[in-house]
């Protein structure tokens, strides 16, 4: 059938505007329609060659890389979702700067930041899609999905390029709310410790505290007390994968709501006085564009949940 007619083979040089991106968010961008787990089974397989070689779905590209795109069966491609009225509502009221170059969002809590793995719709597509004249509309970092607050969008190649070198060299200043049980010791409050990310047999990603990890660095500030739970800040020196509820649970101060790290019964105790969701905010972003010499500081207040449940918790 026609539909079934596979591309022929694609042969692609990589413009300099593209250099540093990875090459499965490359190719997610490039093949749209085409679903996400088939572009990383191509990538396992080895069947897209950078250079001609097989390459990780976390390499980088370089300029004038060569990438070979093996045939893909049209079959494979699904009409793309587009974003319901309700969402562009919501995402259009949470946008809390924009410039020719950069993005910032208030992100919801429950969004993925990117479609995939069962998820037809991530923030970055709905916004892709709310933004057409950007196609090249990109994260610069991420959040988890039940995570809320300050997210980063580049609008251009050379702007993500820049975002991702202040990223690494630590120049990107990130400051996060949570809610955590028990009160901190100031002896507690900086986190050292190496993190190593895991993936279970159900193939969910878990990260712990492990010596052979990535260097890891939190300082957790005490904000205000409650009767057995205390809001905190979590200002990250690193900026590893789930970083903050881990090291918060490394001191015995888990967040309150975390399904994957927490304690069973502290998250029982309280959804019974009304917290419906992961107790952590991205509160705030600040950094300095090489190019333009612009500081952009941008906070994020927290949502109305979380707000209305902190009024019902006990002073200590």
């Amino acid at each position: 059938m026609e539909k079934n007619k596979a591309q022929p083979v694609q042969y692609l040089t990589v413009d300099p505007d593209f250099a540093d991106q990875r090459i499965d968010n490359f190719l997610v961008t490039r093949l749209k329609g085409v679903p996400k787990s088939h572009i990383y089974r191509i990538l396992r397989k080895g069947e897209v060659r950078v250079n001609k070689k097989r390459i990780q779905p976390s390499y980088r590209l370089q300029a004038n890389d060569q990438i070979r795109i093996p045939p893909i069966q049209l079959s494979n491609a699904k009409t793309e979702s587009t974003p319901s009225r309700n969402l562009v509502a919501l995402l259009s009221q949470r946008i809390i700067y924009e410039d020719k170059n950069l993005l910032i969002i208030n992100k919801p809590s429950g969004i993925p930041v990117h479609g995939g793995s069962g998820v037809k719709l991530g923030l970055v597509e709905a916004l892709r899609n709310m933004y057409p004249k950007l196609p090249q509309l990109e994260l610069a970092h991420r959040l988890d999905s039940d995570t809320s607050g300050c997210l980063i969008l580049a609008k251009k190649r050379s702007i993500l390029r820049e975002l991702h070198e202040l990223l690494r060299a630590g120049k990107v200043s990130k400051i996060y709310l949570t809610l955590t049980k028990g009160h901190w010791k100031t002896s507690e409050l900086k986190v050292d410790a190496s993190l190593q990310k895991n993936q279970l047999s159900s193939g969910e990603r878990f990260v712990r505290v492990h010596k052979e990890g990535k260097a890891s660095l939190t300082i957790f500030k005490p904000i205000t007390t409650y009767e057995g739970v205390m809001l905190v800040e979590a200002i990250l020196h690193t900026g590893r994968t789930h970083q903050i509820r881990v090291h918060a649970k490394y001191r015995n101060h888990p967040i309150a709501g975390d399904e994957k790290y927490g304690e069973k019964e502290f998250n029982k105790e309280m959804r019974k006085l009304g917290l419906k969701r992961l107790f952590l905010h991205a509160h705030f972003v600040e950094f300095t564009l090489p190019s333009t010499g612009q500081k952009i500081s941008m906070s994020a207040p927290l949502d109305d949940d979380l707000e209305k449940f902190l009024e019902n918790l006990t002073l200590s």
